[in-house]
């Protein structure tokens, strides 16, 4: 590694909306430096986890280190392929970090997208070179000149820069490899000074503990080395150091500018932190500024489906929060569920994948309760929320065919199928992107749902007060469908305060008192039925209901589609 000197490395990163083409570009540009192989089944090579193969997307970010000769020179040239959904954003933001410019790649059909400018956003506010590609200009209904005209409206980015480029069939993809080295800059680093190095990633070896991805700002660190954690002040000897060529490649030393990992004995998940700075013993220096902590925008809780499996599922979720920081996470228990947490997630995918990861690479099966936003209150009348309805703050046309609207959401409204409606709406040609906006007030209220007057405080939820009816009629009549019959009836009630706004009654079995009375006094029946109502009047007081955990299950997951 020390045969490239700082002026001859670039660090970079790819990013663009969803499926405009991150990933195939950046399997290109590994065939073209010799990174690997090229061959047909070249897919998504980045995209090492299951969820990603199976859901055609990228929901991590990886590096890639790429060697690249040109004009006699040899040059590496450091490649983090990035997400391209909304829910991941914080994976880029953490990357960019690492950089010194990026590829903005845009869908010469689609044109620029919602996370087309949260991304260059992003790139612009950390000062980074953006190198615009259009890409898949092999479509038929492909238009590059109209996509130009977009980048240069909506990002001030003259024509001229864009390259036109097919990922696919590899059409004028050596042109990005120039650009990359014409137009991003070298990073600003010194090899003379003491070691800092930024954790920008890491994930869990059960073997070989934390494997740290590090960005060296400063130094020099070699295997031997005697390093010191900013965060936690611990001491560790490193193990190995490397490149990731995509997989790792042990070297003898990384220099200040360079991207790799480090293996450095951390065997507690809690001991490596993104954002952590690492110094030389005894040579201290001052941490690196590390990353704007993540903001939840959906919570649900989360259960093992066995008590017994608590602790394993606790391990799981600790080494795999390591790998996705955004995370939060909160010890919770649930009269009906038992012990468990309360999770902070980006989006409603974010917390799919999430729990598609747990089960994948920890075997791990847990119930997943309701996805709730965040609320503000204060123990008085007056409540404090996000507002309901959706304001429009701004409308700017992009081009004839392309408008960009700017509402401000509540987040509830949004967070469930929101997305899903629009691209359904649209027919798949609406994008979305969202930010919080902080709180406003609005008309809520706590709706609390009874069982023979009992409150299942599993089941309270806040609502607007427009929607109450509908909502609490729904949790009743999934409840009722839900609970298994009683030998006494069991009234489902929803109610605000003191009033009840829906019910429904799960009927009690029944015993036919009147099977022997064949004809006589009308009286004696009466009698025989008051008799039998005043039992099940009597059982209904004394009786416990319990709502079983499958029914209380099935009631969480539907409540969401509400």
């Amino acid at each position: 590694m020390s045969r490239f000197p700082v002026e001859n490395i670039r660090n970079f990163s790819i990013v663009a909306h969803v499926d405009h083409g991150k990933s195939t570009l950046a399997d290109r540009l590994l065939e073209l430096t010799g990174t690997i192989d090229k061959t047909k089944n070249n897919k998504q090579v980045l995209d090492k986890l299951q969820v990603e193969r199976e859901r055609g997307i990228t929901v991590k970010a990886q590096t890639a280190s790429l060697f690249y000769n040109c004009e006699g020179k040899q040059y590496l040239l450091n490649l983090i392929d990035t997400p391209g959904h909304v829910d991941f954003s914080y994976e880029v933001s953490r990357s960019l970090s690492a950089c010194q410019g990026v590829l903005l790649v845009v869908d010469a059909n689609e044109g620029i997208q919602a996370q087309t400018v949260a991304n260059f956003f992003l790139a612009f506010e950390a000062q980074l070179s953006v190198i615009p590609v259009i890409n898949k200009i092999d479509l038929k209904n492909a238009d590059p000149e109209r996509v130009e005209n977009q980048i240069e409206k909506v990002f001030d980015i003259p024509s001229d820069e864009c390259i036109k480029i097919s990922a696919k069939l590899g059409t004028n993809v050596e042109s990005v490899l120039q650009a990359i080295i014409e137009r991003i800059p070298p990073p600003k680093v010194h090899r003379k000074n003491p070691l800092r190095a930024l954790v920008f990633d890491s994930t869990f070896d059960q073997y070989r503990g934390v494997i740290a991805n590090v960005a060296l700002f400063d130094g020099v660190v070699s295997k031997g080395d005697k390093i010191v954690s900013a965060h936690t002040q611990k001491t560790y000897e490193v193990n190995e150091v490397g490149v990731l060529n995509p997989n790792e490649q042990p070297t003898h030393k990384l220099y200040a500018g360079q991207v790799g990992y480090l293996i450095a004995g951390m065997k507690d998940v809690t001991e490596a932190q993104i954002g952590d700075t690492l110094c030389l013993h005894k040579q201290p220096m001052e941490p690196l500024p590390g990353f704007k902590s993540a903001k939840p925008m959906v919570f649900a809780g989360m259960y093992p489906l066995d008590q017994s499996e608590y602790n394993n599922l606790k391990s799981a979720i600790e080494k795999l929060t390591l790998n996705d920081s955004s995370v939060t996470v909160h010890r919770d228990s649930s009269l009906a569920l038992g012990a468990g947490w309360r999770l902070g997630f980006l989006g409603l995918l974010h917390m799919e994948v999430f729990n598609q990861r747990l089960e994948q690479e920890y075997n791990a099966s847990v119930i997943l309760t309701t996805p709730t936003v965040p609320y503000k209150a204060v123990l008085s009348s007056s409540k404090l929320i996000k507002a309901r309805r959706a304001v429009q703050k701004n409308m700017i046309f992009i081009d004839q065919n392309r408008v960009m609207l700017k509402y401000l959401f509540p987040l509830n409204e949004i967070v469930v199928d929101f997305y899903d409606s629009l691209k359904s709406l649209s027919s798949g040609y609406a994008s979305f992107d969202y930010e919080d906006a902080g709180y406003q007030t609005a008309e809520l209220v706590k709706m609390d749902i009874l069982l023979n007057g009992n409150t299942v405080e599993e089941l309270v939820t806040v609502v607007h007060k427009d929607k109450a009816h509908s909502i609490g009629k729904a949790i009743c009549e999934r409840l009722k469908d839900s609970l298994p019959r009683q030998l006494f009836e069991i009234a489902i009630q929803a109610a605000i305060g003191s009033k009840i706004i829906a019910r429904e009654t799960v009927k009690a079995y029944r015993k036919n008192v009147l099977a022997k009375c064949y004809g006589g006094d009308i009286t004696r029946k009466m009698k025989l039925l008051k008799r039998q109502a005043e039992g099940k009047k009597k059982l209904r007081k004394i009786g416990n209901v319990e709502v079983p955990k499958d029914a209380f299950i099935k009631v969480l997951k539907t409540q969401s589609s509400k």
